[in-house]
């Protein structure tokens, strides 16, 4: 069992990676489905944090939901699209680190 504490600290820094992500996506390649996307799970990864304050499983649950999905989509995309590391494969690497994060705080 991990601290509850990490779980929300991983979550944060999640979300702020995701939002990066984001934003560095438009800037770089001018795609806005990659500002979209990367805003939107990072607003899903900040209401996970804030509902793990008042109900831990809940919100470390709806993080590991997210941490799945982006892991699925991420990993995919890097083993099946573009073979590249940057950003897909670091996306599905850190996806996976959240994800077992959240899954050891809820155990």
């Amino acid at each position: 069992m991990i601290s509850l504490v990490v779980g929300q600290v991983a979550l944060g820094t999640y979300a702020v990676l995701l939002a990066v992500g984001g934003v560095i996506g438009y800037t770089k390649a001018g795609s806005r489905p990659s500002l979209i996307a990367g805003l939107g799970s990072a607003v899903a990864a900040i209401l996970a944090l804030l509902l793990s304050f008042p109900n831990p499983n809940w919100g470390m649950g709806l993080g590991a939901l997210v941490a799945i999905l982006l892991a699925v989509f991420f990993g995919h995309r890097f083993a099946v699209k573009t073979r590249k590391f940057m950003p897909a494969g670091l996306l599905a690497v850190v996806s996976v680190a959240v994800l077992a994060v959240a899954l050891l705080v809820l155990i």
